[in-house]
């Protein structure tokens, strides 16, 4: 995670410039603009990338690629859809790189690995559970935020794993005995921070997180 723009080909950093304007402009022109009307939304919206602002800020490194901080995609796709959270955590990348925390060369990739792919498979997992599982809470708030948090964490320090050794230079010892030792930290990190807000929000202010629904998860259990 935090790619430098010296890590990688140049040819990597372009494709991934491509396929972030596409998946943004697949999310502009499929966003519910509708939702910012409502100034609440639009002040929470804002409110929670700024709080995610301040929490990449806080990170650790081992070396350069080798970072682990919280990421919060899965919270704001059950709270706003994928295409808002896409938006929220781009702009926070532009926060980032405004304080020198990323090289703009490498931003694409940056928001591809740490909001675009996140981002969409929480969504694919949410959709999952909405046809496949049961409608219950304790289904939302385990699998749709916690489990779902943990999963998405998980894929990320795999693709990032990957990535480091087929195109970063670094060796699978290297990043065995360096790097995944601290994975399950961040995964149960993650998951609780989460699992813990969503859960939150759904017994005090369900209005902030748009994918639960009271007559789906509660009416009649």
């Amino acid at each position: 995670m935090n790619f430098p723009a010296t890590l990688f080909s140049g040819e990597l950093y372009w494709g991934a410039h491509l396929l972030y304007l596409l998946l943004m402009g697949w999310a502009i022109y499929s966003a519910p603009w509708h939702m910012l009307r409502s100034k609440e939304n639009l002040n929470v919206l804002l409110g929670a990338t700024v709080a995610l602002m301040v929490l990449w800020s806080l990170k650790a490194g081992i070396r350069p690629g080798m970072n682990f901080h919280l990421i919060g995609a899965t919270l704001l796709m059950l709270m706003f859809g994928w295409q808002f959270a896409l938006f929220s955590l781009s702009l926070v990348l532009v926060g980032q790189g405004l304080y020198g925390n990323i090289e703009w060369f490498s931003y694409s990739l940056n928001a591809l690995m740490m909001g675009g792919g996140p981002v969409l498979f929480s969504y694919a997992i949410y959709r999952f559970s909405q046809r496949y599982l049961p409608k219950h809470f304790f289904v939302y708030t385990l699998f749709n935020a916690f489990f779902c948090a943990a999963l998405t964490m998980g894929l990320l320090v795999a693709v990032t794993s990957f990535l480091l050794n087929c195109c970063g230079g670094y060796s699978w010892d290297d990043i065995y005995y360096r790097y995944l030792p601290f994975a399950p930290l961040i995964i149960f990190a993650e998951a609780f921070f989460t699992g813990m807000l969503a859960t939150s929000m759904v017994l005090f202010r369900p209005d902030w997180i748009g994918s639960f629904d009271d007559r789906r998860y509660l009416h009649g259990k």
